[in-house]
């Protein structure tokens, strides 16, 4: 793999977040947009409540569709916002000649999830450079602040292929 310079061009979906969430309702819609493109993500509700270059944050709110036979948020579900948290960093982070999928998770669970539910994905952003295997971070915690679950993604970055 080529090795560029960490200089990210704004992506489609960082300007589309930063034009939408101006406006009353813009993270929700937004949410929805973005969930439009994977869509099994819509079957949890996300909002994307921050997203950055190397940063996203989804909340998760605790509903009766995600909820497992105890009554708490299930891991599934987190793992899917997780997920989302990880696809909003990515596709507002990595550099414009780089693509990814992803290829992996490895998560613990440390804690019941008995509240809504934070999903973070947060990397450096010297991290694109370590291609093709790239590790995100990933999060999720209670609104008190308790770790409930926490991984890693790991990503296949490669560069873009040549347009003739």
């Amino acid at each position: 793999m080529r090795r560029h310079t960490l200089a990210v061009s704004d992506s489609q979906v960082l300007n589309l977040y930063r034009k939408v969430s101006a406006y009353p309702g813009g993270r929700k819609l937004f949410s929805l947009l973005f969930a439009r493109k994977a869509p099994y993500f819509a079957s949890i509700d996300p909002v994307v409540k921050e997203l950055r270059a190397n940063y996203c944050e989804v909340l998760l709110r605790k509903q009766r569709k995600v909820l497992n036979h105890i009554g708490t948020v299930h891991v599934i579900a987190i793992c899917n916002a997780l997920e989302m948290a990880m696809g909003g960093l990515a596709e507002a982070s990595i550099p414009g000649h780089l693509r990814w999928i992803p290829k992996g998770m490895a998560l613990k669970y440390f804690a019941k999830a008995t509240t809504d539910i934070t999903a973070i994905a947060q990397v450096s952003p010297e991290v694109w450079l370590h291609g093709p295997d790239v590790a995100i971070p990933v999060k999720a915690l209670r609104m008190d602040g308790t770790l409930v679950v926490e991984g890693t993604i790991h990503l296949w970055v490669t560069e873009k292929k040549a347009q003739n």
